[in-house]
């Protein structure tokens, strides 16, 4: 039996997440600011006016939105989850926004008499296509264990962090050590082809052994072939950073290569770069080098 869920936010993540879940046969009431994806047209699920409509009609809503503004803007704006919201109702948020507004939000929601569950998510556009994402959750555990076969149409490695904001804090910590690998990888590929070597063959080599990473794998292969099309853009890991850095100031923490890592991606998004892969960062690398990396002959 089916499931009405709700899905706000059909982006370039949110697309393929609904429509796993629309494949497993569940009933869903979308509304977006993105352009409707093709897979909706002619099939069963419902185009809703605003959130409120959704939140009405669906048991489970799911956000997947950029930025916390915008998650307020979709909970407790005019025509928002939170005037459809009744007992019973969950919402989840699947964005990537600040841990302490994710424990505010929560609260909120629950004055309400609906639930919260925080599960933002890893793997990028090619996690979400493949069902593969990895889902950091924050919430009360039988709330968890409802939503969990929901998650399981979306994500492999699903696990339960913690309370509200657990899985934004969570999400936060994947982003500085995603930076920082991209940032590494980039080095140690700028170095090699500057020394003479031939980039793609380092990067093999690099693989056999502890240097070995999904980012060398994956965003390693970007960097030689010159393939920047996002992916996972600039402008949004510079958001993640921004909530690493502003939380890690309101806990007393020091994130230095974290800011460094931010620094690089600032730089690109000054010539315009916002909107290419992460990966890109290596152009930073190179512009400090006066050097760039030849793309391989075809």
């Amino acid at each position: 039996m089916g499931m009405k869920i709700g899905f706000i936010g059909l982006g370039i993540m949110g697309a393929p997440m609904a429509e796993h879940l629309h494949k497993a046969g569940h009933q869903l009431f979308l509304k977006t600011r993105s352009k409707m994806p093709a897979w909706v047209q002619g099939s069963s699920a419902r185009v809703c006016d605003s959130a409120k409509a959704v939140t009405q009609e669906a048991d489970i809503i799911i956000t997947m939105v950029p930025d916390t503004p915008d998650v307020e803007a979709v909970l407790f704006g005019t025509d928002g989850v939170g005037e459809g919201i009744s007992k019973g109702k969950v919402v989840v948020d699947m964005s990537s926004i600040s841990p302490i507004a994710t424990k505010e939000f929560a609260a909120k929601i629950r004055s309400l008499g609906g639930d919260y569950i925080d599960a933002p998510v890893s793997g990028g556009e090619v996690g979400a296509k493949n069902a593969t994402l990895t889902i950091m959750v924050g919430g009360d555990e039988k709330v968890f264990d409802r939503v969990k076969p929901v998650f399981e149409l979306m994500g492999k490695n699903i696990t339960l962090v913690g309370e509200n904001g657990a899985g934004q804090t969570t999400k936060v910590a994947n982003q500085i050590i995603v930076a920082l690998n991209i940032e590494a990888v980039a080095e140690a590929l700028v170095f090699a082809a500057k020394a003479g070597a031939d980039p793609a063959r380092v990067r093999q080599a690099l693989m056999g052994g502890f240097a070995s990473s999904k980012i060398l794998e994956v965003h390693g292969e970007r960097m030689v072939k010159r393939t920047f099309d996002p992916g996972f853009r600039i402008g949004l890991h510079q958001k993640d950073l921004n909530l690493a850095l502003s939380s890690a100031r309101a806990l007393g923490v020091s994130l230095p290569n974290t800011a460094t890592a931010q620094e690089l991606f600032n730089s690109l998004a000054a010539r315009g770069g916002s909107g290419w892969d992460h990966s890109a960062m290596i152009k930073a690398l190179e512009n400090l080098a006066n050097f760039e990396i030849e793309p391989p002959k075809s």
